[in-house]
């Protein structure tokens, strides 16, 4: 696949970013770790403010990194950024309808709190992979702020509206292209995650037809009856 930017470019908009907004993302991510352990701590039961939270990132990807650094050398860019602020005015509204986070199954709560924690590590994991500062992935852009809102999202799985899956799935496969593509290998993580989320998709969008297709046919056999 070509992409439209060589590699060189591609990490140069991160070194741009880290030296520009550093302290935004510095921010977001002691945001998050406060918000994650209040809400472990269950001091956060109904999710309000993490919402609010992935509203606010969502929002910060789509202006601070995509429209105003990522369309540079990248016109796709435009269209992330529209993606991405959908998905903000989703997460607002969901802050209005208190999602609850952390009450699905334990399976999927683990997986879920693991893929926020990995989000956390996001940034580290990179150094520790051999991508030097301020030319390497940190928080607050688009990948890690991917992994993050599918791992809060998989612990809310039975209560969370699928609509809120979509454009976070879609950039599973779009964001994790990078790990094959650019080097980034914390990315495999990404990819792995859209292809879950994905999954969750599809059967929150089919369980619907499944149980229509179960229900009994109570007017086929009222007519049984009559005859």
């Amino acid at each position: 696949m070509a992409l439209p930017f060589t590699r060189e470019q591609f990490f140069g908009v991160f070194s741009q970013y880290n030296d520009s907004f550093w302290p935004v993302a510095a921010l977001f991510w002691v945001a998050a770790v406060i918000s994650l352990v209040a809400a472990a701590t269950g001091r956060l039961t109904l999710g309000r403010r993490l919402s609010v939270l992935l509203a606010l990132l969502w929002s910060w990807n789509a202006v601070g990194y995509h429209a105003l650094l990522f369309t540079r050398i990248n016109p796709a860019a435009w269209v992330f950024a529209a993606l991405f602020a959908v998905e903000a005015l989703l997460f607002a509204w969901a802050a209005a309808r208190r999602v609850g986070y952390f009450t699905s199954s334990a399976p999927m709560r683990a997986v879920g709190i693991g893929l926020a924690c990995y989000a956390l590590a996001y940034p580290f994991l990179n150094f520790a992979l051999g991508h030097a500062y301020p030319a390497s992935p940190t928080f607050g852009v688009p990948c890690p702020t991917v992994i993050l809102t599918i791992g809060l999202l998989l612990t809310a799985s039975g209560t969370v509206p699928a609509i809120l899956m979509i454009v976070p799935a879609l950039w599973g496969y779009v964001g994790g292209s990078a790990a094959i593509l650019l080097g980034v290998k914390a990315d495999y993580v990404l990819l792995a995650a859209g292809v879950l989320m994905s999954a969750v998709v599809l059967v929150r969008l089919a369980r619907p037809r499944l149980l229509r297709d179960a229900r009994p046919d109570h007017s086929a056999a009222s007519k049984t009856r009559k005859y």
